[in-house]
């Protein structure tokens, strides 16, 4: 009998700077969950959510400790592979909340560095991009690999309908470019660990 060769699974932590139940970009993370099980082979998205993490105020740390939801955020952090970032658009930046996630896992020792990443991001106007390159801005000091192409930003508002009234994306054209950076979020990071 001949062994199958089995793919290696990837753990991505998806995390999601909108804070809002309805928002697109969770949708966005929503989706790309479920083609990781449908579609995408050796992937595995886990949602980590960075609205319970308190302001970053280095006081919190007590003798080299984190308070216990930080330190399990971290944790999340250190053993995913890889990182999927669902990133809105503020005053042509990253959120609030989303950077203080960032922040509170760069704490020594940094919990980014060495990690594949992909960037996703659903708004108006140019759908997220500014942000996007603030993003990867951070990352390039946080030693966080971002993935090239493909890119994906998407103006929500144009028609026709992308997402449907509970925030879940339902238009197909966007959900194949959704898989194709999960494809090639997937690839870089096994070229990163030397599996392939």
């Amino acid at each position: 009998m001949e062994a199958v060769a089995v793919k290696p699974v990837i753990k991505v932590a998806a995390l999601c700077g909108s804070l809002r139940k309805g928002s697109f970009n969770r949708g966005l993370l929503r989706s790309a969950i479920q083609l990781s099980k449908e579609s995408v082979n050796g992937m595995e998205i886990e949602y980590i959510d960075i609205s319970p993490l308190p302001m970053l105020n280095t006081d919190l740390e007590v003798n080299g400790t984190f308070p216990p939801v930080v330190e399990a955020f971290r944790q999340k952090i250190l053993q995913a592979d890889s990182v999927l970032f669902a990133s809105p658009e503020y005053n042509f930046s990253v959120t609030g909340p989303l950077k203080n996630a960032i922040d509170w896992a760069s704490r020594p020792p940094n919990c980014w560095a060495d990690k594949a990443a992909a960037i996703v991001s659903a708004g108006g106007g140019f759908g997220g991009g500014r942000a996007q390159y603030h993003l990867r801005q951070i990352g390039v000091y946080l030693d966080l690999h971002f993935i090239n192409k493909p890119e994906f930003y998407l103006n929500a508002f144009a028609p026709p309908a992308k997402f449907d009234s509970d925030g879940n994306l339902i238009d197909p054209p966007s959900k194949e470019r959704l898989k194709e950076v999960l494809l090639s979020l997937l690839a870089f990071t096994l070229r990163l660990k030397g599996q392939c």
